[in-house]
């Protein structure tokens, strides 16, 4: 083949001459004319090699079950590839049709060789595109992502690509290149400081399963509520309630503390944890008249008449002068109501019954008696679990008057009004 071109050549320079141009420009015309038909005929070559690999693929993808070649034929991995066929031509072609020029030779070669180093770069990219989007179409890439790694993958295809593109103009062997690199390593520890620290975190993160699409997390230090849509090399992509986005770099979810609301989200209750503020002066012992009225009350009937005979029982036993109010044991108005909400909390079809149901008295404060309602909604959805939360509140605000309890509350102008027109 190379006989063949090489005689084509001679005979076209020959006619050149015969026909009254000199030597000189007879070869010149001849090397540029064979240079710019061996460029037609490689881009031709790819225009006919691109669409006879597109539709055998095409085919082949439509008849395929798996989805990988249709990632593929999306990311243009096969159109990429083809790129590399007139480059191959084209290099091939160069030292047969050009005989004498040997420096341009050299030139052409120099850039078609970075064309293809180009070309590599890009094909792969595309390849780890197609691989990324496979992977997000099973199920384990939701706990389990990898765009952190594709992306140090590319950046080690990338600058792969940088030291032969450095080799091939310094006409310098790759090895070498990368042999004096040593020498500027710390630079490129700066450089890739994010890159190198979010390697790592994605590493840990991974590993320890401390972070995935679609968690709930909290940063306070970086005002950050909200859920997790991407976790790459270097950031993790956070949606705040208010529909804002914030970025966090990955390696401060290792460095600093944050809250993942995931397993709440598991557990399929979201906890209630608010207190009631009960005025102390309100809370008191009940009399027989109360204590009928709170028998009368259908969640706590049972409890209201067990436990009055359990403390007759015990005042007995002991010989307690009934007549003395603080003497014994007696009911207060205050512990039948945490009864009943503890009674109500498990009578509600929206409290999770299967997790801690509490009513419990904190440390009073100046502001009275905090009486703390701790139980877990069967949802966790926000606004469902709000929804949940108010009608408990609603309901026991209701009725704690019935108690001849109240509920405390700083005092406001209408207050001091009252206050006034009495005096």
């Amino acid at each position: 083949m190379d006989k063949y071109l090489r005689e084509l050549g001679l005979q076209f320079e020959n006619w050149l001459i015969s026909i009254g141009f000199s030597d000189f420009w007879a070869e010149k015309i001849a090397d540029y004319i064979w240079l710019f038909s061996s460029l037609v005929l490689s881009v031709l070559i790819y225009y006919l090699v691109r669409n006879i690999v597109y539709r055998i693929v095409k085919r082949i993808a439509r008849r395929s079950k798996s989805l990988f070649d249709d990632f593929l034929l999306q990311r243009k991995f096969f159109q990429r590839l083809c790129y590399l066929v007139p480059a191959f031509i084209f290099k091939g072609f160069l030292p047969i049709v050009i005989s004498e020029m040997t420096g341009l030779i050299a030139f052409l070669d120099t850039l078609v060789s970075l064309y293809i180093v180009f070309v590599f770069l890009i094909t792969i990219d595309a390849f780890l595109n197609a691989v990324h989007d496979l992977y997000l179409t099973t199920p384990i890439s939701k706990n389990k992502p990898i765009k952190g790694f594709i992306q140090i993958l590319k950046i080690i295809i990338y600058f792969i690509g940088a030291v032969v593109v450095i080799a091939i103009l310094l006409k310098r062997n790759p090895l070498a290149i990368l042999g004096g690199l040593g020498a500027i390593s710390a630079i490129l520890l700066l450089i890739f400081r994010d890159s190198i620290l979010g390697f790592v975190a994605g590493i840990q993160l991974s590993a320890n399963n401390m972070v995935m699409i679609g968690d709930w997390i909290t940063m306070q230090k970086y005002d950050v509520d909200g859920t997790v849509l991407e976790i790459t090399l270097t950031t993790v992509k956070v949606e705040n309630f208010d529909k804002t986005i914030s970025f966090v770099p990955a390696y401060t979810l290792v460095s600093d503390s944050f809250r993942n609301w995931r397993g709440m989200e598991e557990a399929g209750g979201r906890r209630i944890a608010r207190s009631l503020q009960i005025d102390m002066g309100s809370v008191k012992f009940c009399t027989p008249e109360m204590l009928e009225q709170f028998a009368q009350i259908k969640l706590i009937r049972d409890y209201v008449l067990k436990k009055e005979e359990e403390l007759r029982l015990f005042n007995q036993q002991f010989g307690v002068d009934g007549s003395v109010v603080v003497n014994g044991r007696r009911q207060t108005n205050l512990g039948i109501f945490r009864a009943y909400i503890r009674e109500y909390l498990k009578s509600n079809p929206d409290v999770h019954q299967g997790m801690t149901v509490m009513v419990r008295h904190l440390a009073p404060t100046e502001k009275g008696i905090p009486l703390q309602v701790y139980c877990f909604a069967k949802t966790t959805r926000w606004e469902t679990y709000e929804k949940i939360q108010a009608d408990i509140f609603d309901h026991l605000i209701a009725v704690l008057p019935y108690f001849e309890l109240k509920v405390f509350q700083n005092p406001t102008g209408s207050d001091f009004r009252a206050l006034v027109g009495q005096s």
